[in-house]
C-alpha cells in the first residue's frame, strides 16, 4: 500500500466516524463572530456589538446611510456613559442583559450570534411589548431607540440627507425693502 492510498483509506474512514452533530458543530463554529469598528468607553465589547446591531435595525442602511454608518452606536456609549445618571446607566444595562437574555431564551443563542432575520423578529417582539407596557420608565429598547434617533438626526449626514437642512440663522441681508419679506414672524 502507498501513501496515497493509506490517506484515501483513512480519510474515507474517518469520514463514516464523523456524526451529524459533530459536523453541524464544525459548520457552525465557522460563523465569525460580529465586529464593531469603534471602541467602547462604558460598555463591554459584546454590549458594543449588541448595541450596533440593535441600532441598525431600528435605522438601516438605505439609499441613506444607516445608523450604524454615521456613528450611533459610539454615540450612544458615550451618551450612556457621560449623560445619564448611575440609576439610568445602570437600568439601561440590566435592561440590554434582560433583552440578551431573552433572545437566548426564544432562540437558544445570545442576540449577536442570531441571524439578521432573528435579530429583526425579536427586536420588533420586544419593541412592540414594550409599546404596549405602560411602565414608568422606559425600557432598554425604548432607551435605545430614542438614542439611535437623537444620535441619527444630529448627525451630518441624518441633518442635511434626511432632514431638511436650513442653516440657522441664515445668510445677513441688511436692507431689504418690508414688502420683499412679506410678514415676518418674532421668535
Amino acid at each position: 500500500m502507498d501513501r496515497r492510498e493509506a490517506i484515501k483509506k483513512a480519510a474515507m474512514l474517518m469520514g463514516g466516524v464523523i456524526s451529524a452533530p459533530a459536523i453541524m458543530g464544525v459548520l457552525n463554529g465557522c460563523t465569525a463572530k460580529p465586529a464593531i469598528d469603534w471602541k467602547p468607553s462604558f460598555l463591554t465589547e459584546d454590549q458594543g456589538i449588541l448595541i450596533t446591531q440593535v441600532s441598525d435595525i431600528i435605522i438601516p442602511t438605505t439609499n441613506t446611510p444607516g445608523a450604524k454608518d454615521v456613528g450611533v452606536p459610539g454615540f450612544i456609549d458615550v451618551m450612556v456613559k457621560d449623560v445619564y445618571a448611575k440609576e439610568d446607566q445602570d437600568r439601561f444595562l440590566e435592561g440590554l442583559k434582560a433583552f440578551n437574555d431573552g433572545a437566548e431564551k426564544n432562540y437558544g443563542d445570545p442576540f449577536i450570534e442570531l441571524s439578521p432575520e432573528q435579530q429583526v423578529e425579536y427586536t420588533k417582539e420586544v419593541h412592540s411589548a414594550a409599546l404596549a407596557e405602560k411602565a414608568a420608565e422606559r425600557p432598554f429598547i425604548l432607551m435605545t431607540k430614542e438614542l439611535t434617533l437623537l444620535g441619527f438626526f444630529t448627525s451630518e449626514p441624518g441633518a442635511t440627507q434626511v432632514l431638511h437642512y436650513d442653516p440657522v440663522p441664515g445668510a445677513y441681508h441688511g436692507c431689504v425693502p418690508l414688502e420683499e419679506v412679506g410678514k415676518t414672524w418674532a421668535t
